[in-house]
């Protein structure tokens, strides 16, 4: 009997090794969690925030990121305190909380925010309440500055009846580093057909401005020397209540005081301003003004207004490297008079590094600075003047304004070195020890680009940086918040009508169809 050759047989299977399986299973999931915390950890310490929003509405201007990281945020002893006590069904909640949060974080935990809704957190609310006297029937923020324990707010009694004056009322005055902010300052209100509405969003300026206070714990204050000037300030809307309302958001109070007379400047002012003077001084008060300036740490901001120079003023001025010319800067346009100044910022001071290169419009009337920059004489009694915006070129500065056949002569006109601001200090501005004791001076030969009327931007935001640099606040320096617009889509009635019947009928019958070809495939 034959035998077939041996046919190969499957090797016997080899036993199940559950506990490397259970081992290996065990170490994917360690890893695959290690993995998972560290990208959790890295994206919530490394990422970027982008704001796609339009108007890059939850975005801190530049002015504000700088606060927000100087020494006066960063050094603070404690944490500022905010309290946001909003209801969500506010129309400002969302934006309002987005930005609170960005604050938070550019400021790297030093403010610590809270966010409490009266509504559905009433013991919260009642302690609120308690704490700062403050009945929360409107939504309000409150920013805590103190750097100290005390009381919150002191009683001050005060007789509010001329007939009455022994009958006095009790008043709750919170302490100078508490303040509140009410949602309704948050809006910009126009009115329109009777009616008040909200046209804008101020929340970034309203913010800083009081953020700023409550830190300082009260207002830098600035005289208007009014008996030299012959600026209005009776109409609402005069360029002196511009300046004084662009000024309050600098934490920086506008008081009128009248020049002759006086002494000395009062102890208790940090600035002077000269706004369109018109009157010129006499030997008194000129030795007040130059009492002023020689001290350490004065600030004086001048806004001229052309052709109107008082002589001990322009005297004053030149003195110290800074001439106003007698012309008016303007330009040919297709045989046209261009009388609407037009410059560009210069790298000239630290706090114009954000303006540095950009252009600018001053509308109205504007006339020429000689700047001395440089001079050796200057120097020897350490002045320092720096022109900060420069005309344009095509701008030259015509003498003879307002006259026939009007054209650039170079042996009357001016058109080479063409200022139309710059800065002064007096001091040892290079020494860092004595830097902040110098003296400081804006000069700005224009006083139009005050007119509500006519402002733009970038002029508010240099006028701003220059009067907190003037004020030794380097770090409020820079283009500052933008207030935001409501936006309105004109629409036709058939077009309101066909986005309705989209939403209410074609959208719906395409999820319906989606719906029904899916569920036929799968039955299929």
């Amino acid at each position: 009997m034959s035998h077939s050759p041996s046919e190969p047989h499957d090797p016997p299977a080899r036993p199940l090794n559950r506990w490397g399986l259970g081992t290996l299973s065990l170490l994917q999931i360690v890893f695959l969690a290690t993995i998972l915390i560290a990208l959790n950890y890295l994206a919530a310490n490394h990422f970027t925030r982008i704001d796609l929003s339009r108007d890059r509405a939850y975005t801190l201007a530049p002015a504000t990121t700088h606060y927000l990281t100087s020494r006066a945020i960063t050094e603070h002893e404690k944490p500022i305190k905010w309290i946001m006590a909003f209801r969500r069904s506010s129309p400002f909640y969302e934006r309002v909380r987005a930005i609170a949060e960005e604050y938070v974080r550019m400021s790297h935990g030093k403010i610590d925010l809270e966010i409490v809704d009266p509504l559905r957190s009433s013991d919260r609310t009642q302690e609120i309440t308690a704490a700062y006297g403050l009945p929360l029937t409107k939504d309000l923020i409150v920013m805590d500055a103190r750097t100290k324990g005390g009381a919150v707010s002191t009683e001050e009694k005060t007789a509010n009846d001329i007939l009455h004056p022994d009958k006095k009322e009790t008043n709750h005055i919170l302490h100078p580093n508490i303040k509140v902010i009410v949602a309704e300052d948050l809006a910009v209100y126009t009115a329109a057909d009777g009616q008040r509405k909200i046209t804008g969003f101020q929340g970034e300026d309203v913010l800083t401005a009081r953020l700023v206070e409550a830190i300082e714990g009260r207002a830098r204050k600035m005289v208007f020397l009014a008996d030299k000037s012959q600026m209005d300030a009776t109409s609402e809307d005069s360029p002196l209540n511009s300046l004084s309302k662009t000024l309050l958001f600098q934490n920086v109070e506008l008081k009128g005081i009248n020049l002759a007379g006086l002494s000395e400047i009062p102890a208790d002012a940090d600035g002077i301003a000269l706004v369109a003077p018109k009157y010129d001084f006499s030997d008194e008060e000129l030795a007040v003004l130059e009492q002023y300036w020689n001290h350490p740490k004065s600030a004086i901001l001048v806004l001229l207004k052309p052709g109107e120079i008082p002589p001990k003023l322009r005297s004053f001025l030149r003195s110290h490297g800074v001439t106003p010319r007698r012309d008016r800067v303007i330009s040919l346009t297709n045989d046209r008079i261009n009388s609407t100044a037009r410059g560009i910022f210069t790298y000239g001071v630290d706090f114009t590094k954000d303006f540095a290169g950009q252009t600018t419009i001053l509308e109205g009337a504007t006339s020429s600075l000689e700047v001395r920059e440089g001079a050796e004489d200057l120097m020897n009694r350490q002045i320092n003047p720096v022109g900060l915006i420069q005309a344009a070129e095509g701008f030259w500065g015509e003498t003879k304004f307002g006259g026939k056949d009007t054209a650039f002569d170079e042996r009357e006109d001016t058109k080479e070195s063409l200022y139309l601001a710059a800065s002064v200090t007096r001091g040892a501005t290079g020494d860092d020890q004595f830097a902040t004791q110098t003296s400081r001076m804006i000069v700005i030969a224009n006083t139009d680009f005050l007119d509500p009327s006519r402002q733009h931007a970038e002029n508010i935001d240099f006028l701003a940086s220059s009067v907190n640099w003037l004020m030794n606040r380097q770090s409020l320096a820079g283009i500052g918040p933008r207030s935001l617009g409501t936006y309105k889509m004109p629409l036709l009635e058939a077009q309101v009508s066909f986005i309705n019947r989209v939403n209410l009928f074609f959208l719906p019958a395409f999820l319906i169809l989606a719906g029904a070809i899916i569920w036929s495939s799968r039955r299929a």
